[in-house]
């Protein structure tokens, strides 16, 4: 049975929400964290990523990028305007940050250039082996999970977890200044907009999930948003392993060498 939630505490802390919400979060706080302890950004700050890794990731993550205001669109169709708060929220939401999202593909394509990868190469090129599977799963659960489940995947999950390794890239001096300062803004807008690990969009959307599944959902319903964040994260770390599999491979041979 839905009993309704609806928010009175601060919006950025966790005991706003329902005790389920609460557990949630820290049930998939070690998934999480293996994204971020990927060894990828070290290797990218380090100015460590060879050309064919930093290809992978700017081309692995393309798809995802440019197709995220698709998915989006995919969970706006689930909404009815009127029946329930939560869906009202959701509507309002997603509308908004839809034409929020519509100039991040351009920043992404500018971050790419200036990193090496040409642009034609993004928008025609064939994307690397294996780079696929998160615009895949969050097109799938976008298209066809809840509108808590397809929320709660990519807005909640992907935004979240980007937003902070998006800020340990843009923090880094090192990284920033390996860019021509002529081409500098423009290339790191994309880095320099995610970059802010307490950005509001994934707590709006953590409400939003509160308001639709109320303050006492089913275990099942709440074991099944749980896996959804999860396989979020499994996706990224899965991308981040394909895109520097060749480097980490070389790395490793190295070590072994000395």
């Amino acid at each position: 049975m839905n009993t309704g939630f609806e928010r009175t505490g601060p919006l950025k802390e966790m005991t706003s929400y329902p005790q389920w919400a609460q557990d949630m979060v820290v049930d998939c706080e070690s998934t999480k964290q293996r994204v971020l302890d990927h060894e990828i950004w070290k290797m990218m700050t380090d100015l460590q990523l060879d050309d064919e890794s930093t290809r992978n990731f700017m081309m692995g993550l393309w798809p995802f990028i440019e197709r995220f205001p698709s998915f989006m669109a995919l969970n706006l169709l689930k909404t009815r305007y009127g029946r329930s708060p939560g869906d009202d929220m959701a509507r309002r939401w997603l509308v908004r940050n839809i034409r929020v999202e519509q100039n991040h593909a351009e920043y992404w394509l500018n971050w790419a250039e200036g990193a090496g990868v040409a642009r034609q190469e993004l928008l025609h090129g064939a994307i690397p082996h294996g780079t696929d599977g998160l615009a895949r799963w969050c097109e799938e659960i976008s298209a066809h999970g809840s509108l808590a489940a397809g929320m709660v995947a990519t807005n909640y999950a992907i935004e979240g977890v980007t937003g902070e390794w998006s800020h340990m890239i843009y923090s880094s001096v090192k990284y920033r200044e390996s860019f021509d300062p002529s081409i500098r803004a423009s290339s790191l807008r994309w880095l320099h907009l995610h970059s802010d690990y307490d950005d509001t969009h994934p707590w709006e959307a953590l409400d939003i999930v509160c308001t639709l599944m109320g303050k006492s959902p089913s275990a099942n319903d709440v074991v099944h948003l749980a896996e959804c964040i999860k396989r979020s994260y499994m996706s990224m770390v899965l991308l981040g392993d394909r895109c520097i599999q060749t480097c980490r491979d070389l790395w490793m041979s190295n070590e072994a060498a000395a």
